[in-house]
């Protein structure tokens, strides 16, 4: 058999029920593939001691399989409370927290059977799409490791296009899973609303921008994950009963600013694809404007933000260890007035009638996952694209904001390497509810373009 820590989710869950696959042989694989590649990238943090890990996978041999994750190994990332396991959103205000129970999201992993080896690195609160953060540093891309490999889900993408996990957890409210996915070559799924159950402690308008979601190297594993993380509440679509009719969104009608080639690349991409597969592609004027939607979108984020970060920007010893992403959202978020919130809401559901008319003639939407390519790793975000200046700290990643404002599902389809040998990938955003249809769209994807292969970190020429 090849190397453990080559085989993805679905793979290894069949071959240990099996009796194929010993869950200490597999722990000590992806306890070697760590060490061998993590110093580079810096995806996996908080590792667990490993004579610990060791003897979780002893008795993981040694009992039935409780779920299909008995036995293999994951690491959950860092916005999310581990009992016991340290958890710091990537802040210094939570450098030394150890949960004493688990968020909904580990209990659900754990009731699967999976050992959770540690976490996945993030930026600081999950606050932009670069995971660097004062307590663990920058993670960095595999496929050239002086660039980013995005976020906040970037050490989740990292490990999984390294082969340090099999399957990750991300979370996405403004692109989190999609970024990452498209500049790591993975798969990464933000699902409908309200299909993976939110955590207690998070504030209701929060969890309707944003959603825990599956990452993978294939769309089987994703499907799987996806089951497990929605509470059994997912359930997948064997096959396309009709040839999908898809509208391609281009940079907006030109609102939104892309680096050279990545346009082209993922037009290239979609086009051939869509061409080996019969799909009926066809270019859509933007519904709506791109300023509805970053007005809305920026209040409603900021409002969200707020009441949940507020609460150390109050406390002037707490306030002093937010960065200037968090800083900036709060202060925006708390001088916001209910007037604000109520025209950004009335702008949502002009963006959802819209979209829904728009829906009525496709079945998905396609739009890029990125605007630039993988930029320095030192760098705090693009402050241009294309000869544009970025306003704010996330204005480069705008084009994530309709399927997040909408709360509607978006696979993130990797596209392939660009000429410099980066990363590059799309969006497949569906109507409310069609989860299963898009992953149905994702696997015809995936047979047309073929399996992700296991990246060993390096450094690009040039």
């Amino acid at each position: 058999m090849a190397e453990l820590w080559r085989l993805g989710a679905v793979a290894l869950s069949d071959a240990i029920a099996a009796r194929e696959v010993s869950p200490v042989d597999l722990m000590r694989s992806v306890l070697s593939r760590i060490d061998a590649v993590n110093g580079s990238v810096n995806a996996v943090i908080s590792l667990k001691d490993r004579e610990v890990l060791m003897g979780e996978a002893r008795l993981a041999e040694a009992m039935d399989p409780v779920g299909w994750l008995h036995g293999i190994p994951v690491a959950i990332k860092d916005l999310v409370a581990v009992k016991g396991l340290r958890s710091t959103n990537g802040s210094p205000l939570f450098a030394d927290f150890c949960p004493e129970v688990d968020d909904g999201l580990a209990r659900r992993l754990k009731a699967a059977g999976a050992i959770v080896i540690g976490k996945t690195n993030v930026p600081q609160f999950g606050l932009g799409s670069h995971s660097t953060n004062p307590v663990f540093g920058v993670t960095r891309n595999p496929f050239d490791l002086s660039r980013t490999a995005g976020g906040s889900s970037g050490g989740a993408a990292a490990a999984l296009a390294t082969g340090m996990v099999p399957i990750a957890d991300g979370s996405d409210m403004m692109g989190s899973l999609r970024n990452p996915a498209a500049w790591c070559d993975v798969y990464g799924f933000r699902p409908s609303v309200g299909l993976v159950p939110g955590e207690i402690s998070e504030k209701a308008l929060l969890h309707r921008l944003s959603t825990h979601g599956p990452m993978a190297r294939s769309v089987d594993d994703l499907e799987r994950f996806l089951g497990t993380l929605s509470d059994g509440a997912y359930e997948p679509q064997e096959r396309l009963l009709e040839t999908p009719k898809v509208g391609w969104l281009g940079d907006w009608g030109g609102a939104y600013p892309m680096e050279e080639e990545l346009l082209e690349a993922n037009r290239a991409s979609l086009e051939r694809v869509a061409g080996d597969l019969g799909w009926q592609v066809e270019e859509v004027s933007p519904p709506v404007s791109s300023e509805l939607l970053w007005d809305s979108w920026t209040t409603l984020r900021s409002f969200a933000v707020a009441m949940e970060l507020g609460v150390h920007w109050r406390k002037p010893e707490e306030r002093t260890k937010l960065n200037a992403q968090a800083l900036w959202e709060v202060e925006r978020g708390l001088a916001l007035t209910g007037d604000a919130v109520q025209r950004a809401l009335e702008q949502r559901q002009t963006w959802l009638s819209a979209l829904a008319q728009t829906f009525s003639r496709f079945d998905a939407l396609v739009l890029s996952s990125t605007q630039c390519w993988p930029f320095p790793a030192e760098w705090d975000w693009p402050k241009d694209i294309a000869g544009q200046g970025m306003d704010t700290y996330h204005r480069w990643m705008e084009v994530v904001v309709p399927a997040s404002l909408a709360g509607v599902p978006a696979l993130a389809l990797p596209g392939g390497l660009g000429a410099h040998g980066l990363p590059h990938g799309l969006q497949l955003i569906g109507p409310h509810g069609t989860d299963a249809k898009i992953l149905a769209m994702g696997r015809q994807w995936e047979a047309a373009i073929g399996p992700r292969t296991i990246v060993t970190p390096t450094v690009l020429a040039g």
